[in-house]
């Protein structure tokens, strides 16, 4: 028998068991995969845009290489 995958807790760095024994995978907790779920639907893991300096209506397409257009 092997030893279980023990990893940390993305919420608050504790222990967590990463086998299908802990239904709360990768949290330690349901309270801390709560937390998670919460922060996530209330938008604060977000990625940043970053704005580009042309339109789309100044780009040719006879400039897109054809294996891009797929």
């Amino acid at each position: 028998m092997t030893a279980p995958r023990i990893g940390r807790c993305p919420q608050c760095s504790s222990p967590a068991t990463l086998e299908a024994s802990n239904p709360f995978r990768p949290f330690c907790s349901e309270r801390c995969k709560l937390l998670d779920f919460g922060a996530w639907i209330n938008g604060q893991y977000t990625i940043p845009a970053v704005e580009n300096d042309i339109d789309g209506d100044e780009i040719d397409p006879n400039e897109i290489p054809r294996d891009r257009l797929q």
